[in-house]
C-alpha cells in the first residue's frame, strides 16, 4: 500500500514553533528549511538554529532558543527539548519513533518512502547514449547507471519517466569509418570481428589522418553523402549501426536496463530544417565565416553553431530538434540530460537558444553532469584504442563472484543467478557510490573489490537479514504486532533512527539528481544493522523481545531491498 504521509519530525517541530508563536511573522517553509541534524548525536536528533530568526525577532539567537524551549514544553514525540547556545535541540522519544517507523515500513513494504505527488507528470531522461560503431566502454557506465537510477527514483515518487537512449548514430565519425572501411577493411573482416573490427578501423583512420590530413576531407564527403541519402553510404551506415546495437543490447541485458525510446540523432535529421527556418524567422540566425550561428555574446558564451559551412548539422542542431519533438510528444515537466561535465557549455548554449526562441519551458531542461572516467590518470580515448569494454568488466565481475561462491558456498542454489546479481551489483554500486561530479580513475582492482563499503556488502547484509527471518520461521507480513518498548537498546534505536531517514534521503536524491545519496545511506544502514546484529541476539527465549527484534530485522531487509532497487541493483535472499 503506497503512502504519502510518513512520520516527519521536521513538520512536527515546525507546527510546535508556529503554534507557540502565532503572533510572530513566521513562515512554515523557513522554519522547516532551517531544521538540521546535529553533527554530534549527543546534542540531539534535530536542531533549530536560531541565527536567522534573530534579525526578524530582534533578539540574540541564544535568547530565542531559550524562549522557545520554555514555550514548547513537553511533547509526546520528544524526550527532551533543550536550548544549547543558539540552537534548540530536540531528542526523539524512543517509543513513538519505534512504533511509527517500523509500523510504516511493515505497512507499506517496498513502497515505504514512495510518494504520489508526481502522478500525471512526465519526466524525460536522456542517458547512456553510446556512439554507434564505437565500443561500449566504462566511460559510458556513469551516464547509463545514473540515468537508470534517476528514472527509478522519479518513478518511486509517482512520475512517469521516459528513458531515452539518444544514440550517437549521426555525424562525421561515420564518414571516417566508411573511409577507413573502404581503404583498409573488408566485409569478411567486419563480419568476423564485429565491433572490435569497427574500432580497429576507427583507430587506424585517426593514426593515418595524422600523417595524411586529406583523409579528413574524404570523411566529410562520405558523411555528406549519408546526409544526402546516397545508397551505398546509407547501407554501410545501417550495417555498422546494427552491429553496434547488438553489442549494446548485451550490456543492457546484463544491467537489466530498458528504454522507452532509442531514437538516436539520425531520427531528428528530417526535423532540422524546421528548426533552422524557425531560427531564421525569429531573427536569431547569423552568418559567421560561412557557418550559421546564434550569437550568445550577451550571455557570456561563444556562439552556438547551428550549421557548418557545407550546410551539415551539428550536435546542437539535433539537440534542439530533439527537445522540441520531446516536448510536443511527451509534454514533459522536466527533461534531464545525463552526460559528462565536459559538455556543460554545449548544454548551456543550446538551452539558451531554446529560451531565445521563446519557449518558456527552456527552464525545465536540466543538464546532469558527471565527472571524467580516466584510465591510470589518462583520458579514455576510442581514437587511440584506450578503453575498457563495459561488457568485459561486467562478465569478469560475474565470473569472479562465481569463483568466490564456489569456494565459500558451493551448495548455494541458483549460483549463476546470484553471481550475476552480485557481480553486476558490484560494478553498478561502484559507479553510484561517489558524488557524480567527482572524477574517477578506473582500476580493475577497485572495480572487482568486494570488500568494504561495496555493493556486495549491502547485498550480503540483506541476505543475512533474510537468513535470520528464515531461521526463525517468521512471517512478518502475517504478524505485525510488536512491543516498541522492547527495542530500547542503543544499537536498535540507532537502526530505527536511520530507517526513519529513508524517505527524506530519497527526496533529497531526486532534488539533487544524486543517486550517491542513497548509496551512502544504504552503507550507513547496513553498518548500523550489523552493529545491532553483533550486540543484540535476535533469536532469544523472551518471545516478545524476539518478535520486536525480528520486526526490526524485517524492516531493515525491506529498506535495503528498496534502496538497492532504486540504484538498479538486485537484493539476493541468499549468498
Amino acid at each position: 500500500m503506497r503512502k504519502n504521509s510518513y512520520l516527519d519530525y521536521k513538520a512536527i517541530i515546525t507546527d510546535l514553533v508556529m503554534k507557540v508563536n502565532e503572533d510572530a511573522d513566521l513562515d512554515r517553509e523557513t522554519i522547516y528549511g532551517l531544521l538540521e541534524y546535529p553533527p554530534d548525536p549527543n546534542l540531539g536528533d534535530l536542531a533549530l538554529p536560531c541565527f536567522k530568526l534573530s534579525k526578524k525577532w530582534r533578539k540574540a539567537p541564544h535568547l530565542i532558543a531559550e524562549e522557545l524551549q520554555g514555550k514548547i514544553g513537553p511533547s509526546p514525540y520528544f524526550s527532551e527539548v533543550k536550548a544549547t547556545g543558539p540552537y534548540l535541540n530536540f531528542r526523539f522519544a524512543p517509543v513513538p519513533l519505534t512504533r511509527e517507523v517500523l509500523g510504516q515500513i511493515l505497512d507499506c513494504g517496498e513502497e515505504y518512502g514512495a510518494r504520489t505527488f508526481g502522478e500525471g507528470q512526465k519526466i524525460v531522461i536522456d542517458y547512456s547514449s553510446p556512439n554507434i560503431a564505437k565500443p561500449f566502454h566504462v566511460g559510458h557506465l556513469s551516464s547509463t547507471v545514473i540515468g537508470n537510477s534517476l528514472a527509478k527514483i522519479y518513478r518511486f515518487l509517482g512520475y512517469e519517466c521516459v528513458g531515452i537512449n539518444h544514440l550517437g548514430d549521426w555525424g562525421t565519425q561515420f564518414g571516417k569509418l566508411i573511409t577507413a572501411y573502404k581503404k583498409w577493411g573488408s566485409e569478411a573482416e567486419v563480419k568476423k570481428g564485429l565491433i572490435n573490427e569497427l574500432m580497429r578501423l576507427y583507430v587506424k583512420f585517426h593514426t593515418e589522418a595524422e600523417k595524411d590530413p586529406s583523409l579528413e576531407d574524404e570523411a566529410r564527403e562520405w558523411f555528406r553523402k549519408i546526409e544526402a541519402g546516397d545508397e551505398e553510404a546509407l547501407a554501410l551506415w545501417q550495417w555498422f549501426k546494427e552491429i553496434s546495437l547488438e553489442e549494446f543490447q548485451r550490456v543492457y541485458d546484463l544491467l537489466e536496463i530498458t528504454f522507452q525510446s532509442q531514437a538516436g540523432e539520425s531520427f531528428y535529421n528530417d526535423k532540422i530544417g524546421a528548426v533552422v527556418e524557425e531560427l531564421k524567422a525569429k531573427g536569431l540566425l547569423t552568418e559567421s565565416e560561412g557557418a550559421a550561428v546564434v550569437n550568445l555574446d550577451a550571455y557570456g558564451m561563444p556562439p552556438c553553431l547551428i550549421l557548418k559551412k557545407d550546410g551539415s548539422s551539428l550536435y546542437a542542431t539535433r539537440d534542439i530538434a530533439a527537445a522540441l519533438y520531446r516536448k510536443k510528444t511527451y509534454g514533459f515537466v522536466k527533461a534531464l540530460y545525463v552526460t559528462g561535465m565536459a559538455q556543460s557549455l554545449h548544454f548551456q548554449q543550446w538551452f539558451k537558444v531554446v529560451e531565445l526562441m521563446g519557449y518558456e519551458w527552456a527552464k525545465d531542461l536540466v543538464h546532469i553532469p558527471f565527472g571524467l572516467v580516466s584510465l591510470k590518470g589518462e583520458k579514455l580515448s576510442t581514437r587511440k584504442g584506450r578503453v575498457v569494454l563495459l561488457e568485459e568488466l561486467l562478465t569478469t565481475a560475474i565470473q569472479k563472484t562465481l569463483e568466490i561462491i564456489n569456494e565459500k558456498n558451493p551448495g548455494l542454489a541458483n549460483k549463476e543467478e546470484v553471481a550475476r546479481s552480485v557481480g553486476v551489483g558490484a560494478v553498478v554500486f561502484g559507479a553510484l557510490s561517489v558524488n557524480r561530479i567527482k572524477d574517477v580513475t578506473f582500476s580493475w582492482e577497485e572495480a572487482l573489490n568486494f570488500e568494504g563499503e561495496t555493493g556486495p556488502y549491502l547485498q550480503y547484509t540483506h541476505a543475512r537479514a533474510s537468513s535470520i527471518i528464515r531461521k526463525a520461521g517468521f512471517d512478518y507480513e502475517a504478524d505485525l504486532a510488536f512491543d516498541p518498548e522492547k527495542l530500547d537498546d542503543p544499537a536498535a534505536l540507532k537502526v530505527i533512527k536511520t530507517l526513519y531517514l529513508f524517505p527524506e534521503k530519497v527526496m533529497t536524491a531526486a532534488a539533487e539528481y544524486e543517486p550517491s545519496i542513497i548509496s551512502r545511506y544504504l552503507i550507513d544502514l547496513a553498518q548500523d544493522f550489523n552493529g545491532f546484529y553483533h550486540e543484540c541476539q535476535v533469536l532469544v527465549d523472551d518471545r516478545k523481545l524476539q518478535q520486536a527484534r525480528l520486526i526490526l530485522v524485517a524492516a531493515v531487509k525491506t529498506v535495503l531491498a528498496t534502496g538497492l532497487g532504486l540504484l538498479g541493483i538486485k537484493a539476493p535472499e541468499q549468498m
